[in-house]
């Protein structure tokens, strides 16, 4: 039985090399000039798409370090401020009170 299989191996190793290579008698190869047009549209359509990216990288980062960060320090130093107001008017109420007890 083992002869029977490596027979049948070897018929549809045979087979299978022999369609491989009926296939690819069907297959169109393009030509050089083909090959060579192909090629430059693939690598100007690369290269246009690696530039449409490295422009908006640098509009993004340019956006984010002078536009969102600004703001964002802006909204900071308003709540800083706001804080520090608030924390004075706290303090001087605390010693009133404290002025006050004290004189009682």
């Amino acid at each position: 039985m083992a002869k029977n299989e490596s027979k049948n191996e070897n018929k549809v190793k045979k087979h299978f090399f022999k369609d491989f290579k009926a296939e690819l008698k069907k297959v169109i190869w393009p030509t050089p000039k083909q090959l060579v047009n192909n090629t430059v549209a693939v690598v100007t359509i690369v290269l246009i798409t690696a530039i449409i990216v490295f422009v908006l990288d640098v509009a993004f980062d340019l956006g984010n370090k002078y536009g969102i960060t600004q703001l964002q320090n802006i909204v900071d130093e308003k709540f800083n401020s706001e804080e520090e107001t608030e924390n004075t008017n706290d303090a001087e109420h605390n010693t009133s009170t404290t002025e006050d007890s004290a004189q009682s």
